[in-house]
């Protein structure tokens, strides 16, 4: 079997993962130990980010006449990729936390719907809180005036009851 019908495979699997992504980063993981390594999938994998390490050409050539073609600068060293299908920002959130940690995890760059970011642009990414967070964060901003308008009634209501 020649070794084009062997790749073939990996490239379509390749292809298949980014296919539909909202987030992709790429990070260098040289350094971390095994149980850091473990942890870290561990992570990635209950938030449903699936991080797996391939060969550089063939990401190159899955990414080929797509949006993650921009990847290509950073596809040089060992490199993983963690992509998210759902959460757009869990990727980089995940990889910057753990990277506090474990300061041998060196991001390099990403896509995140469609845009591509460097270093320092998927650092700024990172610290977007996930879609949960922010959304409870709005439904708090909406309940707070009728909350505080709803303890004013009941307290005019007390008043004119004792008067």
């Amino acid at each position: 079997m020649a070794k084009v019908e062997l790749k073939q495979p990996i490239v379509a699997e390749i292809s298949e993962l980014l296919n539909g992504a909202a987030s992709v980063v790429a990070v260098d993981y040289r350094g971390l130990t095994v149980a850091q390594d473990t942890e870290l999938r561990k992570q990635l994998r209950d938030a449903g980010v699936v991080y797996k390490v391939y060969k550089n050409t063939m990401i190159k050539r899955a990414a080929e006449g797509t949006d993650y073609a921009a990847l290509d600068p950073n596809l040089e060293g060992p490199t993983a990729i963690a992509v998210s299908k759902d959460d757009a920002t869990a990727p980089a959130r995940l990889l910057a936390e753990f990277a506090k940690k474990a300061d041998k995890l060196e991001m390099k760059g990403g896509i995140v719907e469609g845009t591509y970011y460097d270093a320092k642009g998927i650092q700024v990414i990172a610290t977007i809180p996930s879609r949960e967070v922010l959304l409870g964060r709005l439904l708090g901003s909406m309940q707070s005036p009728i909350a505080n308008f709803a303890r004013v009634l009941n307290q005019i209501a007390e008043k004119q009851a004792e008067a």
